[in-house]
């Protein structure tokens, strides 16, 4: 795959990034900050406030048989460094090979009655109108007919959001509603 490929396919040609603020919570066991979720993007960096934790990624068994086998970890704030997460929409065009990253925040309960901070940029596709018909789907050169077969249909960035957004935050993957059945 020559190295500017996704570049060429425009997976990073609008860039959204939003600030996130957590209050303190006096009672965090009883508060989640946002719940499980992987984002849409083709990449998420995230920047964390440099001393107060509350990310956490969901590791563990990745199909739904093993389910029993995964936990949350903590992601510590490490001052000056960026979080990259895989967004959906990455997965979805390296046939699985890199994944998405389902995350979760939890609740604050700093006692010093700080507040959790974060921003996050959301690599994605342009939504403007000449681009927002482009069909984005597993990348030939990471298919194979008896290998590596597709596993996601093709979609446009708009389907694919219009999908996640009417979803909601439930818990399950947004890309499953994508996926192709297996042979």
């Amino acid at each position: 795959m020559a190295p500017d490929r996704l570049e060429r396919m425009g997976c990073a040609d609008g860039v959204v990034v939003v600030g996130n603020y957590y209050p303190p919570c006096p009672e965090p066991r009883r508060t989640l900050g946002t719940s499980r979720h992987s984002d849409p993007a083709f990449l998420t960096v995230l920047l964390q406030d440099y001393d107060m934790p509350g990310l956490q990624v969901l590791v563990g068994g990745e199909e739904e048989e093993d389910e029993r086998r995964q936990a949350w970890a903590d992601v510590p704030p490490v001052p000056g460094a960026l979080v990259i997460n895989v967004g959906d929409l990455l997965q979805l065009v390296s046939n699985g090979r890199l994944r998405s990253v389902e995350h979760r925040v939890v609740a604050n309960g700093s006692r010093d009655g700080r507040a959790r901070v974060s921003v996050a940029a959301f690599c994605n596709a342009d939504l403007s109108a000449r681009t927002a018909a482009r069909v984005y789907g597993p990348i030939e050169e990471l298919v194979s007919s008896s290998s590596a077969p597709p596993l996601y249909r093709s979609v446009t960035v708009p389907e694919f959001l219009s999908h996640y957004d009417g979803k909601g935050l439930d818990g399950r993957p947004a890309l499953d509603y994508f996926r192709l059945p297996r042979a």
